[in-house]
């Protein structure tokens, strides 16, 4: 830990190439009870690239370790020769070329950052991106040095049989005492991020993979024995993921067999090792009675997004951690496509959009603020970030807009091919898709460098006597920590303009050009431009930004009966879903505005015939009938509507108005929840997904009424499900309620289900997310629960996260204890894990967003994390609070 003085601010600006570089890397890691030995033989040269490297300090990386033996080509090195320092291990005079072996010793049982190895449940295993490596050995622990791998795993064969590293398996034996080893070798060079150890006792299940050249692939799923029946659809989609990469991308898989492990205490969702992938268990194991389609949706989606690195990180990867997105981005809009061409490409769509504007949107407009391409950070855990991942895979969508699918595929083989094995930057990308196109993207590259969501302001005017519509398209991106001025970017805006009965017009411009019938795009790269059509017969309702072509806040005047037109009748369904939410909002701002001035206000009649319609109209994807009836969350409303953000009147009207709804539409709710109730066995498709999340929409909507009838409706669901989509969605809707049955139902489900770790953190998040007045003290009662475990970033995400990101009118509770439990959480984290401390942080960073009384409590408690020995974790996310 760091005391309060300012840890070291690493810029962009200062990259500069390693003096030294290592051809091969061969590990010796031997576990012992209460300790790990690991001898690393590493053989470095001079980077032929840097002038005069030969003869400089070689400088490794190293935290938490041992020191117990350092010899150079075979030579011990006396403590005269080099000098170990706080996380460095200096050798002042080397040969240009040399072999080093270093003898550390570690303690994976006291690991609890869960970074490097560590011990999950009697499991050994490793996460080392981004800095994790240094804390299994001394190492050029950076990105753009990449090695070959040999790893020699040892241990206690009784407790750990299974030993797994990356690469294939060349050599497995026998020794005394019980113990046996195996050698793992990568043929790949690597970055040392990409390492990954594994020993414990485990259960497999097998598949195979015929790529398209006719090689047969061992696939392998390892998990604790008692989840061997939850592996299947993990499979599956893995399988799926392969030949979708081979069809859309032509990336064969290179190795001989591929790995995955299922671990309970990760701080993140999974991690793409070269050969050997190590998931989090929420996105591995999968079950009908255990895993909601949203769990078996998110198991698919990083089941791919792990894959599709094997290139898109692996083969090809990131000179330094600033470049973190030409991964991230890129293979995020890669898993999202793969999601989309498996399910429905507009609902997929609106989730992913619904996410962005909700959580980075938010980002962009707080103190954490930075660009896809951040140029400084203080901790790069810190920057794991839905700008980095989302924000980025949204600028990769937009470049594949401007040239097109097949440009896009021309673009990436070019990338793929030009750069296998190098270690390479996010201007590499955008080069190889300009020359593989003939397109200049200069001013483009603008999203890479430059923070903050663009406003995006669309007005038109229509001139029935010339039968002319112009369109103005207006950007402007607020100012952002460290950027105050900012440049027009270039913006893909999708449209197109609705006739009279619904029908898209033809889109030409007067210089004759004809716009894309299949996809009308207009390209905005200055502060202002306009856009005339010509031959516009009658005056049209505008559909912008169509399937959200650029990550900007949309500014577009339009009434509340054209967002009703949209809704019903533009043939984008991801802008019919839009016009629901923006139709939805100014019915809530009056409803808001009501609440203030303690008036009771009618339910809008254009909202209620629309939802009405949309009930009514069984021809529609009815998931995307169960996307359009939700109301715009209490977080979102939070992030669009002026400041200070109104927690109480934004909770009391969507509250509100979900119960006036209900009671309009009950005959129909209930007609609808009857029509799309399953009586089969469990089935994961999309249209029985589409059925149980429009039936559990209308369910949550009557149970806002609490009368017997809809209880017993509920209670009956909850009984008789057969899956657990249909239970949790039972189990909330009572838990949310004020009816005396909640309470036996909240034992029954945490006796049912105790001894399944993922469904009680579904049972720990449906109780923090309650709306009821107590919610605060019934999470930090169940904290003393004992399947609450600090040390789990489940269940700290299921509980504390949940509470604190999730339950807004309960977190910001005017007398601040919100603000003091998170604050007491973070600072016992920031012992333990400092990762998770640091993103649990982040939710204090927006205080200047809130009223007076909120915003100095919140200051109150940054200012009390600030005074305690911190992490750098935490550190430059509490100063950035501060304004520091």
């Amino acid at each position: 830990m760091r005391e309060n003085n300012a840890p070291r601010t690493i810029r962009l600006a200062d990259y500069r190439p390693p003096n030294y570089l290592i051809d091969t890397t061969d590990l010796n890691v031997r576990i012992q009870p209460g300790h790990t030995d690991v001898t690393a033989t590493i053989a470095f040269y001079a980077n032929p690239a840097v002038a005069d490297a030969a003869g400089k300090p070689l400088e490794l990386m190293g935290a938490n370790l041992e020191l117990r033996g350092l010899q150079l080509d075979g030579r011990a090195l006396t403590p005269a020769e080099y000098d170990v320092q706080e996380e460095r291990l200096v050798i002042p005079q080397v040969p240009a070329r040399f072999v080093l072996t270093i003898d550390t010793r570690i303690d994976p049982q006291a690991n609890t950052s869960l970074e490097g190895l560590y011990l999950s449940k009697g499991m050994y295993c490793t996460q080392c991106e981004a800095e994790g490596f240094r804390k299994i050995t001394y190492y050029l622990d950076r990105p753009d040095v990449m090695a070959k791998f040999r790893t020699r795993i040892e241990a206690d064969k009784k407790t750990c049989p299974i030993l797994l590293s990356n690469g294939n398996p060349v050599q497995r034996g026998e020794l005394e005492n019980g113990r046996h080893f195996v050698v793992w070798e990568d043929p790949f060079k690597k970055p040392c991020y990409l390492f990954a150890l594994v020993a414990g006792d485990l259960a497999v299940v097998e598949g195979t993979f015929t790529t398209c050249s006719g090689r047969e692939v061992l696939l392998q799923i390892f998990v604790e024995p008692h989840d061997l029946d939850k592996c299947d659809h993990a499979m599956v989609s893995l399988q799926k993921s392969m030949r979708w990469d081979e069809e859309v991308y032509g990336r064969e898989y290179d190795l001989d067999i591929y790995m995955i492990v299922a671990v309970s205490h990760f701080n993140m969702g999974a991690m793409e090792n070269k050969g050997l992938n190590i998931f989090n268990t929420s996105c591995v194991l999968a079950s009908a009675a255990t895993t909601t389609d949203a769990g078996f949706q998110r198991v698919e989606s990083v089941i791919a997004h792990e894959y599709f690195h094997n290139w898109s990180g692996n083969r090809v990867t990131c000179r330094d951690w600033f470049q973190l997105s030409l991964k991230e981005g890129f293979t995020v809009f890669r898993d999202q496509e793969f999601s989309a061409d498996v399910g429905s490409r507009t609902v997929n769509r609106i989730d992913d959009v619904a996410m962005l504007k909700t959580v980075q949107f938010a980002e962009d407009s707080g103190p954490m603020a930075h660009p896809v391409r951040p140029d400084s950070y203080i901790e790069i855990n810190n920057f794991y970030t839905t700008t980095v991942y989302e924000k980025g895979a949204e600028v990769v969508r937009m470049i594949r807009q401007l040239v097109g699918p097949q440009g896009f595929r021309k673009g990436t083989d070019l990338y793929f091919s030009r750069h296998d094995g190098q270690a390479v930057t996010c201007d590499n990308f955008v080069k190889a898709m300009e020359e593989a196109n003939g397109i200049d993207l200069s001013q483009f590259k603008l999203w890479y460098s430059q923070a903050g969501t663009p406003k995006l302001k669309a007005s038109g005017k229509y001139d029935s006597a010339n039968g002319w519509y112009e369109l103005t398209l207006e950007q402007n991106t607020p100012p952002t920590p460290g950027q105050p001025e900012k440049k027009p970017l270039h913006i893909p805006v999708a449209i197109g303009l609705l006739d009279a009965i619904g029908r898209d017009m033809p889109l030409q411009l007067t210089d004759g050009t004809q716009l894309n019938s299949a996809n009308p795009v207009l390209e905005l790269k200055q502060a202002s431009q306009k856009f005339t059509f010509v031959n516009v017969k009658q005056k049209p309702v505008p559909s912008i930004l169509r399937g959200f072509t650029a990550p900007v806040k949309l500014e577009c005047e339009l009434g509340r009966d054209e967002l009703a037109f949209l809704m019903s009748h533009d043939s984008d369904g991801f802008n019919r879903w839009d016009a629901s939410q923006q139709l939805s909002v100014q019915v809530l701002c009056d409803r808001i505005a009501a609440y203030n001035q303690d008036a009771q206000p009618k339910l809008d009649p254009q909202l209620l015939q629309a939802f009405s319609r949309l009930l009514a109209d069984e021809s529609l994807d009815q998931a995307m009938v169960a996307r359009m009836f939700e109301l715009p969350s209490e977080l979102y409303l939070a992030e669009l509507l002026p400041r200070p953000v109104d927690v109480d009147g934004i909770h009391h009207a969507r509250q509100g108005l979900r119960k006036a709804l209900a009671e309009a539409l009950r005959p129909a709710l209930l007609d609808v929840y009857e029509r799309t109730t399953l009586h089969s066995v469990y089935e994961y498709s999309d249209a029985a997904v589409a059925k149980r999340s429009l039936h559990n929409t209308c369910l949550g909507y009557l149970m806002t009424l609490e009368d017997d009838e809809v209880t017993q409706l509920c209670l009956r669901q909850y009984e008789q499900a057969n899956n657990m989509t249909d239970q949790l969605a039972a189990f909330r809707g009572l838990v949310h309620s004020n009816r005396a049955e909640k309470h036996a139902v909240i034992d029954n489900f945490y006796q049912r289900w105790q001894r399944e770790a993922l469904v009680v953190d579904q049972w720990f998040t449906a109780q923090a997310v309650a709306p009821q007045p107590d919610a605060l003290e019934q999470v930090e009662k169940l904290l003393q629960h004992p399947a609450f475990e600090l040390t789990n970033p489940n269940k700290v995400r299921a509980l504390i996260g949940s509470f604190c990101n999730a339950n807004p009118v309960n977190f910001h509770r005017r007398d601040g204890e919100g603000y003091r439990f998170l604050a007491d959480r973070i600072i016992e984290l920031n012992t333990l894990n400092p990762q998770i401390a640091s993103r649990m942080s982040t939710l204090l960073t927006r205080w200047a967003n809130y009223d007076a009384t909120r915003a100095e409590k919140i200051r109150q408690q940054l200012q009390r994390i600030k005074a305690e020995p911190l992490s750098p974790d935490v550190y430059e996310v509490i100063t950035k609070a501060l304004g520091q």
